[in-house]
């Protein structure tokens, strides 16, 4: 989905859905990014967009909009985000091209 730069599954987008049609107030879409954290340097985030940030990159598709911070683009081209539900985990996961390694832990990776 949503082009080349980053793909979106059917499971991650339909969760995207659900947590933005439970939310008590109305959201534009998601933001995918990045943040300084953990053992090994970056760590994905994915919140709310309550208001446009006009250098975000704005992608549509399989009925969602997502933004991707314009400072975490180039980490991210070629990601595929997807939603797994387990039994024991539930959680948005990502396959990254550009990743050089993660943290023991997974809770952070490095490019």
């Amino acid at each position: 989905m949503m082009d080349s730069m980053i793909t979106i599954t059917e499971a991650a987008a339909d969760r995207i859905k659900e947590i933005l049609s439970s939310r008590n107030s109305p959201s534009l879409g998601v933001r995918l990014g990045t943040s300084t954290k953990g053992c090994n340097g970056l760590s994905y985030t994915v919140d709310y967009v309550d208001e446009i940030n006009p250098s975000d990159e704005r992608i549509e598709g399989k009925g969602i909009t997502l933004y991707v911070d314009a400072m975490s683009l180039i980490y991210l081209i070629g990601s595929v985000m997807d939603y797994k539900d387990e039994k024991f985990q539930s959680g948005f996961t990502f396959t990254n091209p550009n990743e050089k390694g993660r943290c023991g832990c997974g809770e952070s990776f490095h490019v």
